[in-house]
């Protein structure tokens, strides 16, 4: 089967509990059914400048928003490659573009080491993307366990939920085993719903039912949010005090 390289779609996520997931699923199981990989360790590096200008941007919530990340599925593509992804939200729309390399070319090419080593639409595209904010940098890894299912009809619905989700600012690589920091309380869940037209009413039922109402989570925004931002600010008081000393 063809690696789907271009997606188009509304998602919505949820943070439930370990409990209201096993409810789900036993609601979703007569019209969905669980992919072939079953469970998947997911690893990502997110791009951005040293001034974190696309994250700064994107928890501000503005109408158009984009991001760069490269990603490996533990199941889904060899260990030498990666996806480099380009993911944009216009209007509660998510478009993505991905294509496949590998990990240090990616990175040579995305932080301008390099000039773009591919010629196709999508490879000028995140040419384009990388060129336009000019000192991009891995700077967020972060990784999770998703379950990912599928309508039993080829219908385009598709239900995700990712657990133990681990973020650091060190070390960044996808070749290295996980560790780090965790960013969700302990028993928690985000679920993502992912479609291109609107929810059945079987999921709605089960959404009203448990009381799970859409959120907005951003895995890298919590992370700069809780972890980065506080530790940015207590680098430059440190350096005030520092100055403030040598005067």
């Amino acid at each position: 089967m063809a690696t789907q390289t271009i997606f188009k779609r509304h998602e919505l996520k949820f943070v439930i509990t370990t409990k209201q997931k096993e409810i789900i699923i036993n609601s979703i199981s007569p019209y969905m059914e669980l992919d072939k990989y079953k469970r998947s360790t997911i690893k990502n590096i997110y791009f951005d400048t040293l001034d974190y200008r696309l994250i700064r941007r994107s928890i501000e919530k503005p109408e158009y928003k984009e991001k760069l990340r490269i990603r490996t599925y533990s199941n889904e593509i060899s260990n030498n490659e990666v996806f480099i992804e380009l993911k944009k939200k216009y209007d509660h729309v998510v478009y993505k573009r991905r294509m496949l390399s590998e990990e240090q070319l990616a990175i040579k090419w995305l932080t301008g080491y390099i000039p773009n080593p591919y010629t196709t639409q999508i490879s000028k595209e995140i040419d384009y993307f990388s060129k336009f904010y000019k000192d991009l940098k891995p700077l967020a890894f972060l990784s999770y366990e998703r379950e990912s299912f599928y309508e039993k009809d080829g219908g385009d619905l598709r239900i995700t939920f990712d657990e133990n989700i681990i973020f650091r600012d060190e070390d960044i690589t996808l070749s290295k085993p996980v560790y780090g920091t965790p960013i969700l309380e302990k028993g928690k869940i985000i679920m993502e719903v992912k479609c291109s037209k609107g929810l059945p009413l079987w999921l709605v039922d089960v959404l009203s039912s448990e009381h799970i109402y859409k959120t907005s989570f951003s895995k890298y925004g919590t992370a700069y949010t809780n972890i980065i931002y506080p530790k940015l600010k207590e680098n430059t008081l440190n350096e005030e005090k520092e100055i403030i000393l040598n005067a």
